[in-house]
């Protein structure tokens, strides 16, 4: 009886381990080792955390205009370069899933120059720019990831 209520809070215990993001692993003489890993799905917000802070940590020098992070949007205001005053840009940042996937993210970029009468005109966005911050977001988050497993 005691054997069988000691057995199932161990079997309790692994589960709890196994669900808290580690690796059961079993050695010799049936010792279980637990290995941490970091969950590809991290949740204490409404979108991927690993993804919403690297997209924050990516654009951390542009103005903020909104966020949602249940929603899994930032949108920065327009921000000029101080070496290219002429031009602003403007980046809205869509994150689509709760899991760290590449087609979980999804960045738009708008440019505007400066126009003779003082006011803006859109301009088209440099070829490669959008999926460039998307790969830099996505870099950014598995290095998240694996930092939080060793750190």
């Amino acid at each position: 009886m005691v054997r069988t209520r000691f057995a199932a809070l161990a079997c309790v215990a692994l589960l709890s381990l196994g669900a808290c993001g580690h690796v059961l692993h079993r050695h010799k003489g049936d010792h279980v080792r637990a290995t941490p890993v970091a969950p590809a799905r991290l949740t204490t917000i409404g979108v991927n955390a690993w993804l919403w802070r690297a997209s924050l940590d990516t654009i951390a020098f542009m103005p903020i205009q909104q966020v949602d992070s249940n929603g899994g949007v930032i949108v920065t205001d327009w921000y000029t370069n101080p070496r290219a005053p002429g031009e602003r840009v403007k980046v809205t940042i869509y994150i689509l899933d709760q899991d760290l996937r590449a087609d979980a993210i999804r960045v738009a970029v708008s440019r505007q120059i400066a126009a003779q009468n003082g006011g803006w005109a859109d301009a088209a966005v440099a070829a490669g720019t959008v999926q460039k911050l998307e790969e830099t977001i996505l870099g950014r988050a598995r290095d998240l990831r694996r930092a939080s497993v060793a750190g």
